[in-house]
């Protein structure tokens, strides 16, 4: 058992000794493409998504000088047709790109890659002559061992993050992998089949992928892939009503990324935490990523303030993923800041309507922290006026919260109003800064309809709950009357703190200057009455 050749199944034994999600199906897909055209796979998913617990699984499945029956008997994968023919067959070929990098320096990783993989398979195969080149020499093992190699590089695109700034050592380990999987003969007579995951898509070099025979799985297009980016609606579930979790809450915090095949996909790492704690809040402050977010949202490009904003408040944008060079560095307009959000994970993208938005309440939080810090004057300005119309709301200052609304909506010259979805969009543009005590929900089921949009105080907020119903060509009055006979706060039946009840209108009946928005706020009381 090696470091490079052939890991051994420990890594994928550990994972299976704690509380264990069956994601062994994605296995079947790699089997798919063995020996075929299709051999070269690249999945891309943001940090803390499963990466290397996918690596280990592969590892433990694929390495022919370990047994690994009693880990795989049990598990989705077992009913594959193809599952005893390639279990435990091939050399492994296992790259933790992190893990060299710590021990070697980034500009000396390649050759210390190529000196330990050679020299564990000399060890393995004693009558292996070294050619001139790598891939050459893979090729002798391969023949002197009767099979191709299966290779797995966990975390591929270390090196670009980590050369950042230096396009040299980039191109230099690109030239690496181009070697390896470039020159197609040389590649089909090495690998039956290779994985490769990471953060990021494979590099461009130009407008074109720097390895462009690989078939590229990722968070904007993620194909059969897509099931196996993070813990589905069933699986959460079942952990929820194995370990007494309550499942909205969770849905609520944690689920939010969907793609064209599955409508609701979680945050596997998130809801692991949550599971095991019972705390549900955002565990992405502990990542390394959460610490970058700052520093992209407040980049200096035309219009990406005024995203940020209107993403933070729950608003879809349109985005143009394909200029995106894939890497961390090369930004050249507002798309391709937003492209590399969504690679992190800390936006959704719908591949049919191109359009963003932030998938849950953890990420929304993070957004908010990370907005407070952005020294970008409309930025400060937009934080400042969206505070200030919570603080006004709070105080019940009708006029100014109409005022504030409908300053929002000048702003906005493309939206127009035509029904209560669009006065919806300037509301959430409005109150978008509420992330740090609040948690938005939107189309609640309460009493006998459903509240348009409530802001529910986070456990440790002193703030009371608002209920907000929206009216257009009618009267925030008759938004008041509606949020009483509905009987709306029943919905927080289980909330003890403070509610108000918030009924915003927009008359567009009305003559032109007299169009103006309108609100009404008013205090409920348990016993059920109302009033100022």
């Amino acid at each position: 058992m090696g470091n490079y050749l052939n890991p051994g199944n420990s890594g994928f034994a550990s994972i299976r000794n704690d509380l264990y999600v069956d994601k062994s199906g994605m296995i079947g897909l790699i089997n798919e493409t063995i020996d075929t055209p299709r051999r070269l796979t690249c999945v891309s998913r943001p940090r803390r998504f499963g990466k290397s617990f996918a690596a280990k699984m592969l590892c433990a499945y694929y390495d022919r000088n370990c047994d690994s029956a009693g880990l795989f008997d049990d598990l989705e994968i077992a009913g594959d047709a193809r599952y005893r023919e390639y279990r435990n067959r091939y050399d492994v070929i296992y790259l933790d790109m992190t893990e060299a990098i710590g021990e070697a320096s980034i500009e000396e990783v390649v050759p210390y890659i190529k000196r330990n993989v050679i020299g564990e398979l000399s060890e393995q195969y004693p009558g292996l002559a070294a050619a001139e080149g790598f891939a050459a020499t893979l090729a002798n093992a391969a023949q002197i061992a009767g099979n191709r190699f299966v290779m797995i590089i966990d975390e591929w695109d270390a090196p670009i993050r980590e050369a950042k700034g230096n396009p040299c050592l980039q191109r230099k380990y690109l030239e690496f992998l181009r070697s390896l999987f470039k020159n197609s003969g040389m590649t089909d007579k090495i690998f039956a089949a290779v994985y490769m995951t990471g953060i990021l898509p494979v590099k461009k070099d130009g407008s074109q992928s720097a390895i462009s025979d690989f078939q590229e799985y990722s968070m904007v297009k993620p194909g059969p892939f897509g099931k196996f980016v993070g813990f589905t609606e069933d699986e959460v579930k079942k952990l929820c009503g194995d370990h007494g979790r309550d499942f909205e809450m969770m849905k609520q915090w944690y689920d939010g990324y969907s793609f064209r095949t599955l409508a609701s996909v979680y945050n596997p790492n998130s809801v692991m935490k949550a599971i095991r704690s019972g705390d549900l809040d955002s565990y992405w402050t502990q990542t390394s990523a959460a610490e970058s977010l700052m520093g992209y949202i407040g980049l200096d490009f035309d219009g990406l303030g005024k995203t940020i904003s209107e993403l933070i408040g729950g608003v879809e944008v349109k985005v143009d993923t394909a200029g995106f060079a894939n890497d961390l560095e090369t930004f050249r307009n507002r798309d391709d800041v937003l492209a590399l959000l969504i690679h992190l994970g800390y936006l959704t993208y719908d591949e049919t309507t191109r359009r963003a938005h932030i998938p849950n309440e953890e990420i929304r939080l993070e957004f908010a922290r990370a907005v407070r810090q952005v020294r970008r004057d409309d930025t400060i300005r937009r934080v400042r006026e969206s505070d200030r119309l919570i603080e006004d709301t709070i105080h019940r200052r009708e006029e100014a919260v109409a005022r504030q609304i409908e300053k929002i909506h000048e702003e906005e010259a493309s939206l127009h109003y035509n029904n209560e979805q669009a006065l919806r969009s300037v509301i959430k543009r409005a109150y978008f800064s509420c992330g740090d005590e609040y948690v938005m929900l939107e189309e609640l089921p309460a009493g006998a309809g459903c509240a348009d949009i409530v802001y529910l105080p986070k456990k440790d907020s002193v703030l009371p709950a608002l209920v907000i119903e929206l009216k257009w060509n009618q009267s925030a009055k008759s938004a008041l009357e509606q949020i009483r006979d509905r009987r709306y706060p029943e919905a927080l039946r289980e909330y003890g703190g403070d509610i108000l009840l918030v009924g915003i209108s927009y008359d567009k009946k009305a003559p032109a200057g007299k169009r103006k928005h309108q609100c009404r706020i008013e205090s409920f009381s348990r016993s059920g009455s109302y009033g100022k």
